[in-house]
Parts: structure tokens; sequence; C-alpha cells
């Protein structure tokens, strides 16, 4: 009745070569989803950035068909001093946290810049209300 144990016992468990391979491929998953938000984040922040310098530019156009002419600053937009006012409820920084500018003293040459991603004005990665999304 009692047979004799024949053979190896059947190991439960995985070997240290199969850990191995698996901890390979989530790497290779892991960098390619982080590689992808991360683009992803960027883009998002040229985009809102883009949309927020549209809707100041519609705001100052509002504001010079009320009053005639281009507000002094951008904080005149939100101010309930001027004539029509307020053009905003607030006046929001870009997508990097640095403030918009405007620039241009006639009703058509003017634009909203914002400084993109580097902070510094004048640079390739700017924002413009003028420039046409690409």
């Amino acid at each position: 009745m009692n047979q004799p144990k024949t053979g190896r016992r059947a190991q439960a468990g995985f070997t240290l070569v199969e850990i191995m391979v698996v901890i390979v491929i989530l790497g290779l998953l892991a960098t390619m989803v982080a590689t992808n938000v991360i683009g992803a984040s960027d883009e998002a922040r040229i985009q809102t950035s883009r949309t927020s310098a549209k809707v100041i530019h519609d705001a100052i156009t509002m504001f010079y068909t009320r009053n005639g002419k281009l507000p002094d600053s951008l904080e005149d937009l939100v101010s309930t001093e001027v004539k029509g006012g307020p053009f905003l409820e607030r006046l929001e920084n870009d997508a990097w946290d640095n403030e918009f500018i405007l620039r241009g003293e006639t009703r058509t040459d003017f634009e909203v810049i914002s400084m993109g991603p580097d902070g510094q004005e004048g640079t390739e990665d700017d924002i413009s209300s003028r420039k046409k999304d690409e």
C-alpha cells in the first residue's frame, strides 16, 4: 500500500530568471508610460496657455470696443473702474506661473504673449495669441 516516492517533488514558486524577466518587462512598460505621460503633460500646458492667451486677447478686443483704446495693462481687464468692466473675472498666469504680456499699441497689431516653459521673453518657445494652432 505504501508506494515509494520517486523523482523530485513538484516545486512551487518562480525561478530567479523568471522573476528577472518580469521585472525587466515591467521596467520597459513603466518607461514607455512615463515618456508618454510626460509628453502629454507638456503639450497640455502649452495648449492651456494658448487658450488662456486667446481668452485674454478676446477680452482686450471687447475692452477696445467699449473704450476705443487698448488697456494700459492687463489688470484693466479685471477692474470695475473702467467703462464696461470687468472684462475678465480674474487674470490668471500661464501654465508655468508667469504673467501674460500685452504687446502692441493698436487694435490691429496687439498680441498677448506667454513666455513659455523657459520663462524668457523673445525666445522660440513663446506662445502668442496671434500664432495659429500647429
